[in-house]
Order: structure tokens, then sequence, then C-alpha cells
């Protein structure tokens, strides 16, 4: 079987923006390529294995987006190394992907500025420690985005399924 095109979001703890941000576009692309993609989420000063908030969950809820299930982990160049597409969630976590690893530079962006590459540009605003209603604003930014995004994304994933033919 083919590789699947694997998608990296990073934040800082891995407990909030990626997690929420992983399963929307999970559910996106389920709809639009399913069986041909991963979707990792990762943390610049994450430690290992903590649950998504409590509000995260709830509020990926809105689009059926299951991450009660999710266990942080650190941000890894083995990750980055098999990641096909990264996304870093404010300019710091951009620059820490790239710090790690210089020659992914090509594949990391900030997610609010995507398809342009580099670090400039807006972050995505942590909402750890706010009410629910924060944590709701933020995964409804993401999916904006991510919605903005898809058709871009999908066509990367169905470039990578060409190549491998």
């Amino acid at each position: 079987m083919a590789d699947k095109f694997v998608i990296l979001f990073v934040c800082t703890g891995n407990t909030c923006r990626s997690p929420m941000a992983q399963g929307a576009l999970r559910v996106l692309l389920e709809k639009e390529r399913p069986g041909q993609f991963e979707v990792e989420s990762s943390g610049i000063a994450a430690a290992a294995g903590y649950p998504a908030t409590m509000y995260a969950v709830e509020a990926a809820r809105m689009w059926d987006a299951d991450i009660s299930v999710h266990s942080s982990q650190p941000l890894s160049r083995q990750m980055i190394d098999r990641a096909d597409l990264i996304f870093g969630m404010s300019p710091e976590h951009v620059k820490e992907v790239i710090r790690q690893v210089p020659g992914a530079a090509e594949k990391t962006f900030l997610f609010k500025s995507f398809p342009e590459i580099g670090h400039e540009g807006e972050a995505v605003e942590d909402p750890i420690g706010q009410a629910l209603d924060r944590y709701n604003e933020t995964f409804l930014e993401i999916g904006e985005y991510l919605g903005k995004f898809l058709p871009e994304i999908v066509k990367r994933i169905d470039a990578k399924s060409d190549a491998q033919k």
C-alpha cells in the first residue's frame, strides 16, 4: 500500500489548538480522501501522555470530532521528518520546527498564512485556561481556515498519491 500523506499540527502544550485542528481536519479529510492521510499533532513544550483539555474536547464536538482519547506528545525530529505538511499555530512553533530540522522549511507553514511559506503572520491564540466560549471561538477559527485550505491540502494529497502510482 502507498504511503499516506501525513499532516502535522504543532502548538505549545499539545492539549488545545493542535488536537482541535487535528480532529477537525480528520473530519474534513475523511469525506474527501478517506484512507489516504494521517493527521498528527505535537507540542514544542509538551509533556507526553496528557489528554486534550476538557474544553478542547467539548469544542471539537461541534464537528463530531472526537479528541477524547488524545495523548499529548513532544515535537520530535522523527515526527517532522515523517510529515508531508506541517502547520505551526504561531510563529514560534514554525521557528522551532525549522530549528530542529532546517530542511523542513519548505513543508512548514504558519497555519493562518498557508500556503505562504515562512513564519510571518498571525497566530491562532492559545485558549488554555480560558472559558469554553473561548475554546469554541478558537475551534471555529481553526475550522474556518481549514475550510479555506482544504482544496490545497487535497491537491497535495492527490499529488503524493499520483507520484506513488
